[in-house]
């Protein structure tokens, strides 16, 4: 059986090895970090080009260590919903997230250590560290709770109602 091999043209070049039984993709020229890099300096062209006009909004429920760009079934559910956070700060909502997800991990709410080693290992804090190079916004941050006066609220006393999930 012979293996065929497409391969495109740089800056980023995917090698396609296909066989009856298997098609593995490789990012055959991108740094490790390089990747989260770019996609960080495309969300920074957007967000130049919108100006204040944007608001995040990121919805923490039935998070998955996989994600559905991969093209495969996603792994199962991870976390328990804990809530949702807006900003009009890029850098600090996704920190928000991110402090949550290991506030969960440290409060053994869930067993969530796959998905912290997703981000580790796949650079993902890398993210985070470059829009605030780029001077896309700021790692501090307020917690606040809207159910409850817009009270201040801790990454802990955040996820303390959480309950692990049961699919």
């Amino acid at each position: 059986m012979r293996e065929e091999e497409t391969v495109l043209p740089r800056p980023i070049r995917w090698s396609i090895k296909t066989s009856s039984t298997t098609a593995i993709r490789c990012a055959s020229t991108i740094a490790e970090e390089e990747l989260m890099e770019r996609m960080t300096e495309s969300t920074k062209a957007t967000i130049d080009f919108f100006g204040d006009n944007i608001v995040y909004v990121n919805v923490m429920r039935n998070m998955s260590v996989s994600c559905d760009c991969e093209g495969t079934g996603a792994m199962p559910v991870v976390t328990p919903n804990v809530g949702i956070l807006a900003s009009t700060d890029i850098c600090a909502i996704d920190a928000a997230c991110v402090d949550l997800v290991y506030a969960m991990t440290e409060a053994e709410l869930c067993d969530n250590r796959d998905l912290v080693e997703r981000i580790e290992t796949r650079h993902g804090l890398r993210q985070l560290s470059y829009m605030h190079e780029l001077g896309m916004g700021n790692w501090k941050y307020r917690l606040l709770d809207l159910d409850n006066g817009e009270a201040e609220i801790t990454q802990a006393e955040a996820v303390a109602h959480v309950t692990p999930f049961e699919g």
